[in-house]
């Protein structure tokens, strides 16, 4: 509780303007009562987790919270007590304007990054709580996603532009499970185009927006996935999920091309990437081939076929369905209906536990290539991360419209619950995520442990050592609205 000091008011009195009368001293007092008023209450700062809806970045989520935050009841002790920090340590006047006019925000910011497309635990910060958010950076998070087959996009998700098309009638469910098994564990992951990982300074997604040309190879990263199964089949005449209609532009397809190639992923046998395949024509042939089709179609058009004497074209075929009361089209519309429909590509829901910096769309997109197909995600949830679950201690966002009156008391709750017992342990200790460096290594071996010869066993006990050694890097705490 923030007590009305008499000398922490004067400051703060000083930045209320109020007119010069008579009633000066009256208008001070009023003042004074505001400022109880404002400051009398528990100041609320830490961490809880909201249910970030899809359509919406995690950012334009800050500020939906913020919006409500900042004119509430609850964080009023929390904006007094931080205009009266601005103003007591600011004694540059234009400065501490910029800083008043900061602090009329709630201080807030998010503990790891939800794709638009995605729902589920957003873990936030408030004041001197977004300073516990680099530990979430860290912590595990578990996951289910709908993965669809039958094509790959720019984004790897259901959002982007269509790169390829490739077959998917032979995929089966047990297919895919066999192929789940070399994702499980710690491997090397290729992240995704777009992405906000850097090179030269400038993030992946910028060069892929840009067509641009990436200036070196992106690296694999090491990640580590705890859990993965299959919890849901779908066949394709049994889900709603659709592959996207857009197609990717030339250069966007020529991107993609030059990352694929690292892995062997851009062309596969019997793929049927038409898309593909005519980006290696030449601009001027393409175009000819196209005068050529266009100058045939209208010779078609204009082709006079041999007239007989009588002045009809002879037609057996017409002539027998005729006599024998039939009709030519509606035996056609016979066959049309006779073949079966074809199915739509199927899909399957995922479960996963990983570590931190692991791409679940980056995971899609190589089983699709692993089943020697393409795929997307086409759903994403995040179910739980750290300590927060869904179902358990999570903030409904409906809550945030319905009212200061229906969200305060259980932001409050967990924010208390969160400064009780729950500061000193954002991450979930027996699948707490190892260190970069560490994890690198022990993927690297695995690959490699079937052909290693003894000696090499020993070096690799060394380079250990040596990483062991070496002090660990900061992650980069979240952003902050």
């Amino acid at each position: 509780m923030l007590a009305p000091d008499a000398n922490l008011f004067d400051v703060w009195q000083s930045h209320v303007q109020t007119p010069k009368s008579k009633n000066q001293d009256h208008q001070r007092m009023s003042a004074k009562k505001l400022f109880w008023r404002m400051t009398q209450g528990n100041i609320l700062e830490g961490v809880f987790a909201i249910n970030k809806p899809t359509g919406i970045s995690s950012a334009q989520a800050l500020r939906d919270i913020q919006k409500q935050f900042n004119p509430s009841e609850l964080f009023a002790p929390w904006l007094a007590a931080e205009k009266a920090k601005i103003a007591r340590e600011n004694h540059n006047q234009r400065q501490r304007r910029k800083q008043i006019k900061k602090g009329n925000e709630v201080k807030i910011g998010h503990g790891g990054t939800l794709d638009p497309l995605a729902t589920g635990v957003l873990i936030c910060g408030v004041g001197k709580g977004t300073k516990e958010l680099q530990g979430f950076l860290e912590c595990t998070k578990t996951y289910e996603a709908v993965i669809l087959f039958g094509a790959a996009t720019d984004t790897y998700d259901r959002v982007g532009k269509v790169l390829k098309r490739a077959p998917y009638e032979h995929v089966t469910r047990e297919m895919v499970e066999e192929n789940l098994k070399q994702f499980r564990g710690k491997f090397m992951q290729l992240p995704p185009l777009y992405s906000a990982l850097k090179m030269n300074g400038k993030p992946l997604y910028e060069y892929a927006r840009e067509g641009k040309e990436i200036p070196r190879e992106i690296e694999r990263r090491p990640v580590e996935v705890l859990e993965l199964e299959l919890v849901e089949w779908m066949e394709g005449d049994t889900h709603e999920h659709k592959i996207p209609s857009e197609k990717a532009a030339r250069a966007e397809i020529n991107v993609a091309r030059k990352v694929w190639k690292q892995v062997g992923q851009f062309k596969f046998e019997g793929d049927k990437d038409t898309e593909t395949d005519d980006q290696d024509k030449d601009p001027l042939e393409e175009f000819n081939e196209k005068k050529r089709k266009m100058s045939e179609d209208q010779d078609d058009l204009v082709l006079e076929r041999p007239v007989t004497k009588k002045g009809k074209e002879p037609n057996s075929e017409t002539e027998e369905a005729t006599m024998s009361g039939g009709l030519a089209e509606d035996a056609e519309a016979s066959k049309q209906e006779a073949s079966p429909p074809q199915k739509g590509p199927p899909a399957a829901r995922l479960r996963m536990t990983v570590t931190s910096g692991f791409y679940v769309r980056s995971l899609c997109h190589d089983l699709g290539a692993a089943v020697k197909s393409s795929a997307l995600m086409a759903e994403l949830v995040r179910t739980r991360q750290g300590k927060f679950e869904l179902g358990s201690n999570v903030l409904e966002y409906e809550d945030l419209e319905k009212g200061e009156k229906v969200w305060a008391p259980k932001v409050e709750e967990m924010i208390k619950d969160w400064n009780r017992g729950s500061r000193s342990a954002p991450i979930d200790e027996p699948a707490a995520a190892k260190k970069e460096a560490e994890v690198a290594v022990e993927a690297k071996k695995e690959q490699v442990e079937a052909q290693e010869p003894a000696s090499a066993k020993a070096e690799d006990e060394e380079s250990k050592k040596e990483i062991a050694a070496k002090p660990e890097e900061p992650a980069v705490i979240a952003g902050t609205a």
